[in-house]
C-alpha cells in the first residue's frame, strides 16, 4: 500500500497588476498600528535597557554615557519597529515584501513626487518657523554624546541617514499608514500617521519642529499611497536627514556626498533585501515575531 505525500502549500498570491484599483496589503487591523507602536516602543525600551544594564556593568556612567551605547540603543529601536509591523503583519498572511510597499514604480513620476514633497515641507517649516519665531537647532550628534569622534560621527550619519529613513519607513508607511488606511482611507490614515510620527520625535528634535514633522509624516503618506510604493518615501527621508544632518554640522560639500552615499546603500540594501526575502520568505510567521 502506497502513502500519498501531503499535499503542498498553497503558493503565495501574485501581487495584483498596475492598473487594477485594488489595495496592496492584506487587511490588517487598524488597531494593530497602535499595538505596532507599543510593541515597536516596547522592544526599543526593553533592548536600550539591557545596553545601559551592559554598560554600567561594564564601568560606562548612565549620566553620561558613552555615544555606542546611545547609537546602540537607537539602532535597536529602528529595528524593534521593523520587527513589531512584521510581527504583527504575520497574524494576517506570510508577508511579503510588496506588503509594505517594497516595490519598483515608474521613475520620473517618483522623482516628481519627492521634489513636490520636499518643497511642500520646506515651505510649510520655513512659514510655520517665521510665525512662531524659532531658532532652535536639531543637534543629534550632541544629543547622542559623539564628541569628536569621527567614528561616532560616522555612526550616527549611517544611523540618522540611512538606517532610519529604512526603518521608519517601513512601519510608519508601509505598516501603520497601510492599516489605518484599511479603515477609513487616505485622509484619515495619513493624518493620523503624521500626528504619531511628529509625536515619535518628541525626545530627538526640538519641541517646536513637532508641527512640521507631523506635516512631513502625512506628506510621505501621500507619496505613498500615489507611487505605491516606499522607494520614493526613504529617498525623501534620506534625502531630508542627510541635509538637516549635515546643516547641523556645518557641513558644505560633505552633503552632498552623504546624500549619494546614503541613498546607494539604501537601494543596495533594498536590493539585497527583496532578493533574499522573495527568495527564502525567511521574514515571516512565529520565527520573526
Amino acid at each position: 500500500m502506497s502513502i500519498a505525500p501531503p499535499p503542498l502549500a498553497p503558493p503565495d498570491p501574485p501581487e495584483v497588476p498596475d492598473g487594477i484599483e485594488v489595495r496592496r496589503v492584506p487587511p490588517w487591523k487598524p488597531w494593530w498600528s497602535v499595538l505596532g507602536l507599543v510593541a515597536g516602543l516596547g522592544g526599543a525600551l526593553a533592548g536600550g535597557l539591557v545596553i545601559y544594564v551592559i554598560a554600567t556593568i561594564a564601568g560606562a556612567s548612565l549620566d553620561n554615557p558613552p555615544a555606542s551605547v546611545n547609537i546602540s540603543a537607537t539602532f535597536l529601536q529602528d529595528v524593534a519597529f521593523i520587527a513589531a509591523a512584521v510581527g504583527f503583519a504575520s497574524m494576517v498572511a506570510r508577508p511579503r515584501p510588496w506588503h509594505f510597499g517594497l516595490r519598483e514604480t515608474p521613475l520620473w513620476p517618483a522623482v516628481g513626487y519627492v521634489v513636490g514633497g520636499y518643497v511642500a515641507f520646506i515651505a510649510f517649516a520655513g512659514a510655520w518657523s517665521a510665525i512662531l519665531n524659532l531658532h532652535e537647532k536639531d543637534d543629534v550628534v550632541k544629543q547622542l554624546g559623539a564628541d569628536n569622534s569621527s567614528a561616532a560621527l560616522i555612526a550616527i550619519a549611517f544611523l540618522v541617514c540611512v538606517v532610519a529613513p529604512i526603518a521608519e519607513e517601513f512601519f510608519f508607511r508601509g505598516f501603520f499608514f497601510s492599516a489605518l488606511r484599511n479603515w477609513r482611507g487616505l485622509w484619515p490614515a495619513a493624518v493620523i500617521t503624521g500626528l504619531v510620527f511628529g509625536g515619535i520625535h518628541v525626545g530627538s528634535a526640538p519641541i517646536g519642529f513637532l508641527v512640521p514633522l507631523a506635516f512631513f509624516g502625512f506628506v510621505l503618506c501621500l507619496i505613498y499611497d500615489r507611487t505605491r510604493s516606499l522607494y520614493p518615501c526613504m529617498a525623501l527621508h534620506c534625502i531630508n536627514n542627510s541635509i538637516a544632518f549635515g546643516a547641523g554640522e556645518k557641513w558644505g560639500w560633505q552633503i552632498p556626498v552623504v546624500l549619494v552615499c546614503a541613498l546607494a546603500i539604501i537601494a543596495a540594501t533594498m536590493v539585497a533585501v527583496q532578493r533574499t526575502w522573495g527568495r527564502s520568505g525567511v521574514l515571516h510567521g512565529r520565527a520573526v515575531a
